[in-house]
């Protein structure tokens, strides 16, 4: 499929922000830049909606990244963060993604999925093969899975050039400017 971007294409994207947020500092040691990826991401369509999908603790000690990203004009969608007997730690948002990407792509000329995760596969393939979604996925490369790049109709790898998308200072200490997790 020939990837189409247009100034009129309405696009939707979908943020797995924990799978970005581990990839960034696992990989780089610092954290994303939402901001960058998504202005990227988009390259000067109509954004119809950007969600994203987060986990809340009850310290409440990220409620200044999800302030951050609703100023950049970004849904919130939180649960709370489940932790397990043996100190294992998730807040699964996989299903919730992809129903309301499912939900939205009537209205959408392109979903973006922010994530590297290859669960979405078969979300990936519903879309184009139901809807006829152009399906775009962002993330960092080295960490993502292969089938889930080799399915979309575009990727973005963040791994290209990662200073650009990470949050880091001159000495490349991370620092808190800009939308950042």
């Amino acid at each position: 499929m020939t990837v189409i971007k247009h100034k009129a294409q309405r696009v939707g994207i979908f943020i797995d922000t924990q799978n970005i947020y581990h990839s960034a500092k696992n990989l780089h040691h610092a954290k994303a830049n939402f901001g960058a990826i998504i202005k990227d991401a988009l390259e000067g369509r109509v954004l119809v909606r950007a969600i994203a999908y987060v986990a809340s603790t009850e310290t409440g000690e990220e409620k200044a990244f999800f302030e951050a990203l609703g100023k950049v004009g970004i849904e919130i969608r939180s649960k709370p963060l489940q932790i397990f007997l043996g100190g294992a730690k998730k807040a699964n948002w996989d299903i919730d993604l992809a129903m309301d990407a499912v939900k939205l792509a009537p209205k959408l000329d392109t979903i973006i999925i922010i994530s590297g995760d290859g669960d979405f596969v078969s979300l990936v393939e519903y879309l184009q093969n139901t809807h006829g979604t152009q399906v775009e996925v962002v993330s960092f490369g080295k960490s993502s899975s292969a089938k889930l790049i080799d399915i979309a109709d575009d990727f973005l790898d963040l791994d290209q050039n990662p200073r650009k998308y990470l949050i880091m200072g001159g000495d490349g200490r991370v620092t808190r400017r800009a939308v950042g997790a």
